[in-house]
């Protein structure tokens, strides 16, 4: 027998694995993009403290960087793992896939990511304590690699997306799979936005200055940098959006709500006014209010911003190869893959996978809301919750209906053809769909108010030669 086995899939059901996945993923881009733009920012200021003679500007690094040893580096550390372990089980193909294709990259992202801890310690406590040109140095050094680390990361995110060159299906070979219009593009916007998340992380810093001449100095500085950044951010997310594959521009089209361009303008707007006040009123900034802007961010900004992009790339989760419920999509020659889909239209989609238990391999009557479950466990729980919270809910996109017939019915439309771009390929024969559909149902309250309804509506999807008893 020939088995697709995919791992058992990790749901949790109050809001879905994915926002898991998203919640801890977007906190830990706030932690960062703020380092890095952090990084590059005191590599600018210690230079000019030492071309200046301002010693109170190191000072200020040295606050900041204090800050950022907890805010970034700690809690970062933190949600760094949490984003691997997360994803691992939520999506262990399209991790796999990153890590065969990326892992040199990812080793080299590391240690990269190891002189920057180092450095962020050695630019902080050795103020003071070495010359200048070596602090000025270990300044450099720490915004350099600090930066490679992004650098890195956003052409595997970009991979992600979609493969930097076509040749990489047919060739494989890092370079064609890392490099691509989306990366630079991504890349240009990303260093834009961290250094406006810089900017706001750093008011909670220049707040607390006592010294209103410095304060002033330094949070209109910090204006003056987040205000640039997110214009610059602004303008480049068109760039980045017109990097986006066929696919992605439909999703955007089609799937995104349509308040979601105004409210990126309207956030972009209320960031560089944020930014224009404490350019005209240094005074006002305090560490609390800093504080609120930096969640606002987070929550108005980031949050959207990336539950957008996980969006726009469907079905997929790696390379447009893995779909987002790890059934592999498409040959990939170059790195000896072949597509599944063959198989399941052969053998079906329960017979096929290891770990789903032996009772629900052949759907019949009696287990037939079990296979169900099991199916939207495997092929749904990714992207769509089974509950009536959480992302997606699986019942509401079929608006209340309670005949299986008919759920079955597009369940085989859109499944089974491959014909719908956001939903992966998954041809389920008849006693499967009907299985699916069954427990679809089962999800709509209406279906426990009209029980009668609802068994005639099971009856008609019922497929004699496939549902046994």
């Amino acid at each position: 027998m020939e088995y697709i086995g995919l791992f058992p899939m990790w749901y949790e059901p109050g809001i879905g694995s994915g926002w898991v996945v998203g919640l801890i993923a977007t906190i830990h881009v706030l932690f960062s993009h703020t380092a890095v733009g952090a990084a590059i920012f005191f590599a600018y200021l210690s230079t000019v403290s030492y071309q200046r003679n301002q010693p109170e500007l190191l000072e200020f690094i040295k606050r900041y960087g204090l800050f950022l040893l907890v805010f970034s580096y700690v809690l970062g550390s933190i949600t760094g793992p949490g984003i691997w372990y997360s994803t691992t089980v939520a999506s262990p193909r399209g991790i796999s896939a990153l890590i065969h294709s990326f892992v040199w990259k990812w080793a080299t992202e590391w240690v990269f990511f190891v002189i920057e801890v180092v450095g962020v310690y050695m630019i902080i406590y050795l103020v003071g304590k070495v010359d200048r040109a070596t602090h000025l140095r270990i300044s450099l050094i720490f915004g350099i690699a600090s930066y490679g680390t992004m650098l890195i990361i956003i052409g595997i995110l970009s991979f992600m997306m979609w493969p930097g060159k076509p040749e990489w299906f047919v060739e494989g070979g890092y370079l064609n799979g890392f490099y691509g219009a989306n990366t630079f593009a991504q890349l240009a916007m990303r260093t834009a936005f961290m250094f406006t998340m810089t900017a706001v992380v750093g008011g909670i810093v220049a707040g607390a200055i006592k010294d209103v001449a410095f304060k002033r100095e330094i949070t209109r500085k910090l204006a003056l940098l987040g205000m640039a950044s997110t214009l610059a951010g602004g303008l480049l997310f068109m760039w980045y959006m017109n990097t986006l594959p066929d696919s992605a521009q439909v999703m955007v089209a089609n799937r995104l709500p349509d308040w979601f361009a105004v409210s990126l303008v309207s956030v972009l707007g209320g960031i560089f006014a944020w930014f224009a006040v404490t350019w005209l009123q240094p005074r006002l900034l305090s560490p609390a209010l800093a504080m609120v802007m930096t969640v606002a961010v987070l929550v108005f900004g980031l949050w959207p911003e990336e539950v957008a992009r996980e969006s726009i790339r469907k079905p997929y989760v790696a390379g447009q190869y893995v779909y987002s419920n790890q059934v592999i999509a498409r040959d990939v020659p170059g790195m000896g893959i072949k597509s599944e889909i063959p198989l399941i239209e052969r053998k079906g989609f329960l017979p096929t996978q290891v770990f789903v238990p032996a009772q629900l391999r052949v759907v019949t009557e009696s287990n037939a809301l079990h296979a169900g479950r099991s199916l939207a466990l495997t092929t749904c729980s990714n992207c769509h919750s089974l509950s009536s919270t959480g992302m997606r809910p699986l019942a509401k996109y079929f608006g209340g209906n309670t005949d299986v017939a008919q759920v079955k019915t597009y369940l085989q439309g859109t499944l089974g053809t491959g014909n719908t771009i956001y939903m992966p390929h998954i041809p389920l024969n008849d006693a499967e769909a009907y299985a699916l559909a069954r427990f679809i149902v089962s999800l709509n309250p209406q279906s426990l108010r009209n029980p009668l309804r609802t068994a005639a509506a099971e009856s008609t999807a019922l497929v004699a030669p496939t549902i046994k008893e």
